[in-house]
Protein backbone atom coordinates (compact mmCIF):
# COMPACT_ATOMS: atom_id res chain seq x y z
CA UNK A 1 0.00 0.00 0.00
CA UNK A 2 1.22 3.32 -0.60
CA UNK A 3 1.77 5.98 1.57
CA UNK A 4 -1.61 7.77 1.85
CA UNK A 5 -0.55 11.18 0.39
CA UNK A 6 0.61 9.15 -3.44
CA UNK A 7 -2.82 7.80 -3.41
CA UNK A 8 -5.34 9.88 -6.23
CA UNK A 9 -7.81 12.14 -4.55
CA UNK A 10 -10.78 12.60 -6.41
CA UNK A 11 -13.88 14.34 -5.45
CA UNK A 12 -17.29 12.00 -5.70
CA UNK A 13 -20.73 13.22 -5.35
CA UNK A 14 -22.31 9.67 -4.79
CA UNK A 15 -22.74 8.04 -1.71
CA UNK A 16 -19.68 6.96 0.38
CA UNK A 17 -20.08 3.98 3.19
CA UNK A 18 -18.46 0.83 4.15
CA UNK A 19 -18.33 -2.01 0.68
CA UNK A 20 -20.61 1.18 -1.19
CA UNK A 21 -19.57 0.76 -4.92
CA UNK A 22 -18.68 3.78 -6.25
CA UNK A 23 -19.47 4.74 -9.97
CA UNK A 24 -16.10 6.42 -11.04
CA UNK A 25 -16.74 9.19 -14.13
CA UNK A 26 -15.21 8.42 -17.45
CA UNK A 27 -12.63 11.04 -17.03
CA UNK A 28 -11.90 9.61 -13.57
CA UNK A 29 -11.04 6.20 -15.41
CA UNK A 30 -8.77 7.68 -17.53
CA UNK A 31 -6.97 9.98 -15.51
CA UNK A 32 -6.47 6.67 -13.00
CA UNK A 33 -6.10 4.44 -16.08
CA UNK A 34 -4.04 6.55 -18.31
CA UNK A 35 -1.84 8.87 -16.48
CA UNK A 36 -1.48 7.76 -12.68
CA UNK A 37 -1.56 4.06 -14.33
CA UNK A 38 -3.48 2.14 -11.91
CA UNK A 39 -5.64 -0.64 -12.43
CA UNK A 40 -7.70 -3.54 -10.46
CA UNK A 41 -7.05 -3.35 -6.28
CA UNK A 42 -5.20 -0.14 -6.28
CA UNK A 43 -6.05 2.56 -4.13
CA UNK A 44 -7.93 5.45 -4.65
CA UNK A 45 -9.01 8.25 -2.40
CA UNK A 46 -12.81 9.29 -2.75
CA UNK A 47 -14.45 12.12 -0.89
CA UNK A 48 -17.64 14.68 -0.49
CA UNK A 49 -18.87 17.28 1.55
CA UNK A 50 -21.41 14.02 3.10
CA UNK A 51 -19.68 11.34 4.00
CA UNK A 52 -16.28 12.03 4.29
CA UNK A 53 -13.60 10.73 2.32
CA UNK A 54 -12.42 7.43 2.11
CA UNK A 55 -9.73 4.94 1.04
CA UNK A 56 -11.38 2.61 -1.96
CA UNK A 57 -10.01 -0.56 -3.70
CA UNK A 58 -10.52 -0.32 -7.58
CA UNK A 59 -12.85 -2.61 -8.82
CA UNK A 60 -12.19 -2.18 -12.87
CA UNK A 61 -11.32 0.63 -14.90
CA UNK A 62 -12.97 0.48 -18.92
CA UNK A 63 -12.69 3.14 -21.31
CA UNK A 64 -15.88 5.18 -20.32
CA UNK A 65 -16.31 4.10 -16.66
CA UNK A 66 -14.89 2.43 -13.68
CA UNK A 67 -15.64 1.14 -9.97
CA UNK A 68 -14.57 1.24 -6.58
CA UNK A 69 -15.49 -0.44 -3.26
CA UNK A 70 -15.18 1.91 -0.22
CA UNK A 71 -12.66 0.41 2.19
CA UNK A 72 -11.86 2.53 5.10
CA UNK A 73 -13.14 6.20 6.33
CA UNK A 74 -9.87 8.66 6.40
CA UNK A 75 -11.35 11.80 7.41
CA UNK A 76 -15.15 13.02 8.52
CA UNK A 77 -17.25 16.02 6.61
CA UNK A 78 -15.14 19.06 7.85
CA UNK A 79 -17.45 21.83 6.24
CA UNK A 80 -15.75 25.39 6.58
CA UNK A 81 -17.02 28.61 8.40
CA UNK A 82 -20.77 29.77 7.23
CA UNK A 83 -19.00 32.33 4.42
CA UNK A 84 -20.27 32.86 0.90
CA UNK A 85 -18.00 34.55 -1.31
CA UNK A 86 -20.04 37.04 -3.61
CA UNK A 87 -18.21 38.17 -6.67
CA UNK A 88 -18.50 40.05 -10.05
CA UNK A 89 -16.94 37.40 -12.31
CA UNK A 90 -13.77 38.07 -14.25
CA UNK A 91 -12.67 36.83 -17.76
CA UNK A 92 -12.10 33.15 -17.88
CA UNK A 93 -8.37 32.62 -16.64
CA UNK A 94 -8.77 35.10 -13.66
CA UNK A 95 -12.39 33.55 -12.92
CA UNK A 96 -10.77 29.87 -12.34
CA UNK A 97 -8.23 31.51 -10.35
CA UNK A 98 -11.24 32.83 -8.13
CA UNK A 99 -13.24 29.83 -7.54
CA UNK A 100 -10.04 28.24 -7.19
CA UNK A 101 -8.73 30.55 -3.69
CA UNK A 102 -12.35 30.68 -2.78
CA UNK A 103 -12.04 27.51 -2.23
CA UNK A 104 -9.03 27.07 -0.70
CA UNK A 105 -9.38 29.94 1.75
CA UNK A 106 -12.74 28.42 3.35
CA UNK A 107 -15.81 29.90 1.31
CA UNK A 108 -18.84 27.78 1.57
CA UNK A 109 -20.68 28.93 -1.35
CA UNK A 110 -19.60 30.85 -4.53
CA UNK A 111 -21.68 33.38 -5.19
CA UNK A 112 -21.29 35.36 -9.42
CA UNK A 113 -23.10 38.72 -9.12
CA UNK A 114 -23.89 41.28 -11.73
CA UNK A 115 -23.39 44.47 -11.16
CA UNK A 116 -23.65 47.92 -13.07
CA UNK A 117 -19.70 47.57 -14.37
CA UNK A 118 -19.23 44.34 -14.38
CA UNK A 119 -17.84 43.34 -18.12
CA UNK A 120 -18.43 39.22 -18.03
CA UNK A 121 -22.24 39.07 -17.61
CA UNK A 122 -22.25 34.73 -18.60
CA UNK A 123 -20.88 33.28 -16.22
CA UNK A 124 -20.21 29.14 -16.82
CA UNK A 125 -21.19 27.33 -13.65
CA UNK A 126 -20.07 24.09 -14.85
CA UNK A 127 -16.61 25.62 -15.23
CA UNK A 128 -16.88 26.97 -11.43
CA UNK A 129 -17.87 24.35 -10.20
CA UNK A 130 -14.91 22.12 -11.98
CA UNK A 131 -12.04 24.67 -10.38
CA UNK A 132 -13.74 24.45 -6.90
CA UNK A 133 -13.71 20.60 -6.90
CA UNK A 134 -9.72 20.79 -8.63
CA UNK A 135 -8.94 23.26 -5.86
CA UNK A 136 -10.43 20.68 -2.74
CA UNK A 137 -9.06 17.46 -4.31
CA UNK A 138 -5.40 19.13 -4.55
CA UNK A 139 -5.44 20.77 -1.10
CA UNK A 140 -7.04 17.80 1.23
CA UNK A 141 -10.34 19.62 1.61
CA UNK A 142 -12.92 17.46 2.57
CA UNK A 143 -15.66 19.73 1.41
CA UNK A 144 -17.02 21.20 -1.79
CA UNK A 145 -18.42 24.73 -2.01
CA UNK A 146 -21.92 24.89 -3.27
CA UNK A 147 -21.69 27.44 -6.54
CA UNK A 148 -24.83 29.58 -6.87
CA UNK A 149 -26.45 30.99 -10.75
CA UNK A 150 -25.45 34.44 -11.13
CA UNK A 151 -27.59 37.34 -10.26
CA UNK A 152 -28.06 41.02 -10.31
CA UNK A 153 -26.53 42.69 -6.92
CA UNK A 154 -30.11 44.67 -6.89
CA UNK A 155 -32.14 41.46 -6.87
CA UNK A 156 -29.33 39.18 -4.53
CA UNK A 157 -29.67 42.25 -2.06
CA UNK A 158 -33.66 42.86 -2.30
CA UNK A 159 -34.27 39.20 -1.27
CA UNK A 160 -30.97 39.11 1.25
CA UNK A 161 -31.15 36.67 4.66
CA UNK A 162 -30.55 39.96 7.08
CA UNK A 163 -28.49 37.53 9.74
CA UNK A 164 -25.83 37.11 7.16
CA UNK A 165 -23.83 39.86 7.10
CA UNK A 166 -21.63 40.95 4.28
CA UNK A 167 -18.54 42.60 3.94
CA UNK A 168 -17.32 44.89 1.73
CA UNK A 169 -13.95 46.88 0.74
CA UNK A 170 -14.62 50.55 0.57
CA UNK A 171 -11.73 52.58 0.23
CA UNK A 172 -13.74 55.58 2.13
CA UNK A 173 -14.75 52.43 5.35
CA UNK A 174 -14.87 55.01 8.36
CA UNK A 175 -12.51 52.69 10.13
CA UNK A 176 -8.84 52.46 8.59
CA UNK A 177 -7.91 49.47 10.27
CA UNK A 178 -9.79 46.47 8.85
CA UNK A 179 -8.95 44.47 11.46
CA UNK A 180 -10.42 46.93 14.06
CA UNK A 181 -13.59 47.15 11.60
CA UNK A 182 -14.45 43.69 11.63
CA UNK A 183 -13.94 43.27 15.41
CA UNK A 184 -17.41 45.06 15.31
CA UNK A 185 -19.33 42.72 13.03
CA UNK A 186 -21.41 40.53 14.87
CA UNK A 187 -20.65 36.64 14.91
CA UNK A 188 -22.59 34.71 12.78
CA UNK A 189 -23.18 33.99 9.04
CA UNK A 190 -21.35 36.16 6.56
CA UNK A 191 -20.40 36.61 3.26
CA UNK A 192 -17.19 38.77 1.61
CA UNK A 193 -19.11 40.92 -1.22
CA UNK A 194 -16.19 42.40 -4.22
CA UNK A 195 -17.46 44.03 -7.01
CA UNK A 196 -15.74 44.08 -10.62
CA UNK A 197 -12.52 46.09 -11.65
CA UNK A 198 -14.01 49.24 -12.31
CA UNK A 199 -15.51 49.34 -9.04
CA UNK A 200 -19.21 49.80 -7.43
CA UNK A 201 -21.08 52.02 -9.01
CA UNK A 202 -22.26 55.39 -7.21
CA UNK A 203 -25.65 54.05 -6.65
CA UNK A 204 -24.49 50.96 -5.42
CA UNK A 205 -22.21 52.48 -3.16
CA UNK A 206 -24.71 54.00 -1.96
CA UNK A 207 -27.40 51.05 -1.23
CA UNK A 208 -24.52 49.58 0.01
CA UNK A 209 -24.07 52.15 2.56
CA UNK A 210 -27.12 52.24 3.35
CA UNK A 211 -28.03 48.78 3.99
CA UNK A 212 -27.76 48.08 8.41
CA UNK A 213 -26.38 44.59 7.99
CA UNK A 214 -23.06 45.72 5.19
CA UNK A 215 -20.08 46.48 6.63
CA UNK A 216 -17.47 48.61 4.40
CA UNK A 217 -14.18 47.87 5.05
CA UNK A 218 -10.28 49.02 3.88
CA UNK A 219 -7.55 47.02 2.47
CA UNK A 220 -4.94 49.03 2.72
CA UNK A 221 -3.38 52.12 0.93
CA UNK A 222 -2.48 50.12 -2.19
CA UNK A 223 -4.81 49.43 -5.62
CA UNK A 224 -5.69 45.80 -6.00
CA UNK A 225 -7.40 44.37 -8.53
CA UNK A 226 -10.82 42.42 -7.58
CA UNK A 227 -9.05 38.77 -7.58
CA UNK A 228 -6.52 39.88 -5.26
CA UNK A 229 -8.51 41.75 -3.17
CA UNK A 230 -11.19 38.82 -3.19
CA UNK A 231 -8.19 36.87 -1.25
CA UNK A 232 -7.13 39.48 0.72
CA UNK A 233 -10.77 40.48 2.22
CA UNK A 234 -11.29 36.58 3.18
CA UNK A 235 -8.50 36.35 4.71
CA UNK A 236 -9.15 39.00 6.79
CA UNK A 237 -12.48 38.01 7.34
CA UNK A 238 -11.41 33.98 8.10
CA UNK A 239 -9.04 35.88 11.29
CA UNK A 240 -11.22 37.54 12.59
CA UNK A 241 -14.69 36.35 12.39
CA UNK A 242 -13.65 33.10 10.85
CA UNK A 243 -11.86 29.33 11.71
CA UNK A 244 -8.17 31.22 11.65
CA UNK A 245 -8.50 32.42 15.48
Amino acid sequence: MPALHRIPRLYHPGPLHAEEEAALSAEQAHYLKNVMRLGEGDAVRLFNGRDGEWRCTIITLQKKRGLARCVERLAEPAPPPDIDYVFAPLKSARLDYVAQKATEMGARRLRPVITRHTVVRKVNRRRLEANAIEAAEQCNLVFVPEVLEAQPLERLLADWDETRRIIYCDEAAPIADPLAALAQVPSGPLAVLIGPEGGFSPEERALLRRLPFVHAIRLGPRIMRADTAGVAALALAQAVLGDWK
